[in-house]
């Protein structure tokens, strides 16, 4: 990661793990219909309505942050999405899942999940969910959403994320793991019209009976 040189405007674009491997495939497949945009980098702690000069120095720290380059990692852009939401809005939807966080054994172990968006919102097209770590488990939705759809891993995609879109639920199925030792990842679940996030952890368990199961059967 680096930063940009601010004193002019810059746009950086780099393709996600994802997009490289659409474009890999062809045209035809590499098509961007949607575009988010973020403020990860704003610390917004740093508005200052007592700056001795007045209002318009306010955000003069925030307008002189450095903007970082552009990230493919999941995990550290597009945290803090910006959305539109009605007129005369007075609280920001919130995504809540049920469970929180879930812990299940390897091998075919499930667990549904249950999504709502406090305060209003996504009730049309749904939510968008991503597993981090495929070797972990796989997902399934409820068959509706914006997408109605699957993103199956192939057998030469390992350790990449997999999206699903689904309107109020979906299921984990825990994975054989394949060195015997546990996995900790993170389920990611956005809001496809507020643009609302939360974070999932799961963790799926070493079973020692299945290893001891196939070592006998060897």
């Amino acid at each position: 990661m680096g930063y940009l040189d601010n004193s002019s405007i810059t746009v950086d674009a780099n393709l996600t793990k994802k997009g490289r491997e659409l474009l890999a495939k062809g045209r035809d497949f590499f098509v961007i219909s949607q575009f988010a945009l973020a403020d990860d980098e704003v610390d917004y702690e740093l508005w200052n309505p007592a700056h001795p000069l007045g209002s318009d120095y306010y955000g003069i720290i925030i307008e002189n942050m450095p903007i970082v380059e552009a990230v493919t990692d999941e995990n550290y852009s597009l945290r803090y999405k910006l959305l539109t939401l009605p007129k005369n809005t007075v609280r920001i939807p919130i995504i809540v899942t049920n469970p929180t966080s879930i812990s299940i054994e390897e091998s075919g172990q499930t667990q549904q999940v249950n999504i709502t968006t406090t305060n209003g919102g996504n009730e049309t097209l749904g939510y968008t969910v991503t597993l981090l770590n495929s070797d972990a488990a796989s997902l399934s939705g409820d068959g509706q959403g914006i997408a109605n759809n699957t993103d199956p891993v192939g057998a030469n995609e390992d350790r990449r994320s997999v999206t699903i879109s689904t309107k109020s639920t979906f299921r984990i199925t825990s994975k054989t793991l394949a060195d015997n030792t546990d996995i900790s990842t993170k389920i990611i679940v956005i809001g496809n019209e507020t643009g609302g996030r939360t974070e999932i952890d799961l963790t799926v368990t070493n079973n020692p009976e299945i290893a001891i199961g196939n070592f006998i059967s060897a």
